[in-house]
């Protein structure tokens, strides 16, 4: 039987650690291709590469460890999974994983996630993604604790599918000891955004973007819930941003009277 056909891609560039433990992990469950940047992406959101040229190559990071086909981009993740789909690859692969990132992903911040814009734009396409993000910045931070987790819903999604629509949206709290994986819901929250401003040697003035995350939402079926109790969350994840339950509403308005 051949083996499924695995796409693994991330935000923090084609070297990061988080990445190079997902294609160790992949590896156990099927045929692994890489298509990363070549350089970190962090906070890309969906953003693709139209104003100038994409550049890819094929690379050998680990010889040890890596996948037997790897490659780099100039672009977006987003316009890595774009790439391996139209370009690179020869069959379409069986899911898309994205990760694992260096740092939380939960609540509004997907929004911003370029690893999670990588699995939305695999689902786009039809194709099962799913996003890991491990809730540690550090470079060095430790990913084996929650590797066996991380196999676990990969092989769940290959045997079950996904349903249509939708992308799984995976965080993971920097712990030794996982309780537990937990379906959540994406909890209410947002940034208190600050710029602080400084002068460059030039007498130029640049701005650093500040700011701390502000929970809104005290539920006990959120994401940020479940990871503050020490467990994986999952979100199923959409990307029709229709607000079905406003068109009612709107219909409402007198937007045909003359």
């Amino acid at each position: 039987m051949e083996k499924p056909l695995i796409l693994v891609t991330n935000d923090d560039g084609i070297t990061a650690p988080g990445l190079r433990a997902l294609i160790r992990t992949m590896k156990e469950i099927g045929e692994v291709v890489v298509v990363a940047p070549d350089s970190p992406q962090s906070g890309m959101g969906h953003a693709i590469t139209v104003d100038s040229t994409l550049f890819s190559k094929k690379v050998v990071v680990d010889h040890k460890e890596g996948a037997p086909s790897e490659y780099s981009c100039s672009g977006t993740p987003a316009d890595c999974v774009k790439l391996a789909l139209r370009v690179l690859l020869d069959r379409t692969p069986d899911i898309c994983v994205s990760g694992i990132n260096h740092g939380s992903n939960s609540s509004i911040n997907v929004i911003y996630s370029g690893t999670m814009s990588a699995a939305i734009e695999a689902g786009i396409e039809g194709i099962p993604a799913i996003g890991f993000s491990l809730c540690d910045y550090s470079w060095n931070a430790d990913f084996e604790p929650c590797l066996d987790a991380v196999k676990k819903i990969v092989s769940e999604a290959l045997t079950n599918g996904m349903p249509k629509g939708t992308v799984l949206n995976v965080n993971i709290p920097k712990t030794e000891k996982l309780k537990g994986i937990k379906i959540c819901r994406q909890a209410r929250g947002n940034w208190k955004e600050e710029f602080d401003k400084r002068r460059s040697p030039s007498g130029k003035d640049y701005y650093w973007l500040t700011g701390e995350f502000e929970l809104l939402d005290k539920g006990e079926d959120t994401d940020e819930w479940a990871l503050a109790q020490g467990y994986i969350s999952v979100v199923p994840t959409q990307f029709d941003l229709t607000a079905h339950h406003a068109i009612p509403l709107i219909n409402n308005w007198n937007l045909n009277e003359h």
